[in-house]
């Protein structure tokens, strides 16, 4: 929609929180609260979108650093709603469109909502309209009374509403939608004159009212879009519906997820079709997962690129990684950043990997660590197998050739390289450089004394 900006009261530090971190910056299903009504105001058409930033100013300001469309307007002291959208007036200085006022408390708030109350007050030429919702439980909240013939005359907060206001069920989101003229023309008429000494925006309702401007109200279609954050409770209930809206979107591009309630699949995470994704899962960050991979339960992805047809076997944690197609990974397994794994590789249970670079077909089945590492094509990596990447001061690589077989526990003594075809014996340590074709073994000679555990006894 064309002629809207937003304004987003996020000054608030959130006590409820009991947290040192300001509350909008808590994440919510893999992203700041904040960003989630800042993304809903921006997809309704708003440009620009003003943050009115208190508590933790700076850290605020900091999350959209890169943002174009975002400003940000100071509210040093938190003297209520009213004063803080007063503190974003220069801001939008000049402008003379729509204002969406919203709260950085509500990342349950949708782009859709907002498009519609913004058609809803301008078919209605209207100078306030308020997002509303009924609820079969509205204690704490600001009930909104209408007249006969459905205008919305005033707000009554819960401690202020007579017993018959109270029995409305209809309450105030605090979201709403004003003509730019009409708000920064009565802005400064609101009163501090209540119990809180505070500027509350819901004046403003009665002032349009008291001009024979239009003020309506229109109702939310789903309750729990207007729900605000208050405490870590209510925090985990937000994060809860975020997930099952993620899960049922990737469901119906064609995910299979075994367990939709029990799957943690963060915003902003790529499913492709035909994949299935197991109960108590975590996936998170930048991470792209193919067509047709099955990832079993109790997974950790983070920041990965994985591609089609791979299986992540039970209990194995992946991060920074990337995997071609046809990858098996597991159960137990670590992969950690800077992990390359090219087609057909099979990193097996209890394996660590680490800045490890493994070719394709090349396989570690089971109780290795490879880190600093390249690997070729065809490798095998025998039980028990390590890079020895670190020498207490600089970290070192080994580099290991195509179609090579390495025994059971050997360390590879980095920096290494073992050349193409080569085989290096179980046991064995290396610390020389093995040409191409060889046979690597070093081991103390065995020894067998007979009879030595009797003469013992």
């Amino acid at each position: 929609m064309e002629n809207v900006a937003a304004v987003i009261l996020a000054a608030g530090k959130g006590t409820r929180m009991k947290s040192e971190l300001v509350k909008v910056l808590h994440p919510a299903a893999g992203r700041t609260m904040i960003s989630w009504p800042v993304d809903a105001a921006r997809a309704a058409g708003a440009a620009p979108t003003v943050l009115v930033v208190g508590h933790q100013a700076d850290a605020v300001r900091g999350a959209f650093a890169e943002a174009a469309d975002i400003r940000c307007a100071l509210q040093e002291e938190q003297l209520g709603t009213g004063h803080a959208v007063a503190c974003a007036r220069q801001e939008l200085a000049g402008f003379s469109g729509t204002v969406l006022i919203l709260c950085g408390d509500t990342p349950l708030l949708r782009a859709e909502t907002l498009q519609g109350l913004i058609a809803f007050h301008r078919q209605n030429n209207a100078a306030l309209t308020v997002l509303t919702a009924v609820l079969d439980n509205p204690f704490g909240y600001g009930r909104v009374v209408r007249d006969a013939s459905g205008r919305v005359l005033r707000i009554v907060e819960q401690k202020d509403a007579t017993p018959e206001e109270r029995a409305i069920r209809e309450i105030n989101s605090g979201i709403y939608c004003m003509e730019a003229g009409f708000l920064f023309d009565n802005i400064d008429s609101i009163s501090s004159d209540n119990a809180q000494q505070e500027f509350y925006l819901t004046d403003l309702v009665s002032i349009a009212v008291g001009q024979g401007l239009a003020c309506l109200g229109s109702c939310a279609d789903d309750a729990d879009e207007i729900m605000g954050v208050n405490d870590r409770a209510q925090l985990a209930e937000a994060a809860r519906i975020l997930r099952l809206r993620i899960n049922r979107e990737l469901m119906c591009a064609g995910v299979s997820l075994v367990d939709p309630g029990h799957s943690y699949i963060d915003h902003g995470v790529q499913v492709g079709p035909d994949t299935t994704i197991h109960p108590n899962c975590f996936i998170s960050g930048a991470t792209s997962i193919g067509r047709g991979c099955t990832i079993e339960n109790g997974v950790s992805i983070k920041d990965c690129v994985i591609g089609d047809n791979c299986h992540i076997k039970a209990g194995s944690v992946l991060e920074g990684s990337r995997l071609h197609a046809a990858v098996a990974v597991g159960p137990m397994a670590h992969l950690r950043p800077g992990t390359v794994l090219h087609d057909h590789v099979k990193i097996g249970n209890f394996v660590e990997t680490k800045k490890a670079v493994m070719g394709e077909g090349s396989k570690a089945s089971h109780l290795t660590y490879l880190g600093d590492a390249e690997i070729g094509r065809d490798v095998n990596i025998g039980c028990g197998t390590i890079t020895c990447n670190y020498d207490g001061v600089n970290k070192h690589r080994t580099i290991i050739g195509d179609g090579v077989f390495i025994g059971s526990d050997v360390q590879l003594v980095a920096p290494v390289t073992v050349g193409r075809n080569s085989l290096v014996a179980a046991g064995t340590t290396v610390t020389l450089d093995v040409p191409p074709d060889s046979l690597a073994i070093s081991r103390v000679p065995q020894v067998n004394k007979e009879g030595w555990r009797l003469k013992k006894k």
